[in-house]
């Protein structure tokens, strides 16, 4: 066994991901931007971008999964607090990009800023999953309930923002992008029953042609193994692309930011 190997579908499906991320953003800027009026609140970009949040999430949970099969099966001591740590780590540096993020968007649409994006989500999901890494069924009924729950929860507003990271929004909060604990740690933890069940041991339970030399599986891969530096570049270049393209004024641009 190839402690070291990758498995070429989960990359592929993290790629595919990437370029509907990429398209549904390029179509919210040029609505955001008033270059074309586009509703991305409803309708088949709504639903673009809740898929695409959707398969990135799962694909967190198979990923750790796989992470700490590979830990247990080269010897690591995996009660100790070195793993732990390792995953600490881990969501520490996600979540303080989370918070970078946060400071660009807040000095340049204040107005929008992100309290709570993806980035933050996926960091404190990290940490918060780790105690779970090894519970296949539970983690089942804990996605199930967690999806439900922070769909309730959705209904509501409240008149303080103490709670937005777990789901209860204030009245009149806006935000270019949001994922509160609930439901989105459901998803994760459907994505640990996944990979529990469809690669536990480090090994796909299930039969797949090998296709990862194919030219266009190698691409998808490609996009798929860097997906964190293509989500941290591809607003900017998305805007620098659109004013090239003669789509954007930089005068009316600032202006229109703040």
């Amino acid at each position: 066994m190839d402690l070291n190997q990758r498995f070429w579908e989960i990359d592929v499906l993290r790629g595919l991901a990437i370029v509907m991320m990429v398209t549904y953003h390029f179509l919210f800027d040029i609505s955001f931007f008033g270059v074309y009026p586009l509703n991305v609140s409803t309708g088949i970009l709504w639903w673009l971008a809740r898929l695409t949040a959707f398969v990135f999430l799962f694909l967190v949970g198979v990923s750790l999964v796989l992470s700490h099969s590979r830990a247990e099966l080269k010897g690591q001591n995996l009660e100790g607090r070195g793993f732990f740590f390792k995953y600490l780590k881990r969501g520490v540096k996600i979540f303080l990009l989370g918070i970078l993020i946060s400071m660009v968007t807040w000095i340049f649409i204040p107005q929008e800023f992100i309290v709570f994006g993806v980035l933050h989500f996926i960091g404190i999901a990290i940490i918060l999953e780790y105690p779970f890494l090894n519970k296949k069924y539970l983690n089942l009924a804990l996605g199930i309930f967690f999806i439900i729950l922070g769909l309730i929860l959705a209904q509501f507003t409240v008149n303080y923002p103490w709670l937005l990271w777990l789901g209860m929004k204030p009245v009149e909060f806006v935000t270019v992008d949001y994922f509160p604990l609930l439901p989105w740690l459901g998803v994760v933890s459907l994505g640990l029953f996944a990979g529990q069940t469809l690669y536990q041991g480090y090994k796909r339970k299930f039969h797949l042609p090998d296709c990862s030399k194919n030219p266009f599986i190698l691409s998808f891969s490609f996009l798929g193994r860097h997906s964190l530096l293509i989500y941290l570049l591809h607003q900017p270049l998305i805007i620098i692309i659109l004013y090239l393209l003669g789509a954007l004024d930089l005068g009316n641009l600032f202006y229109f930011l703040n």
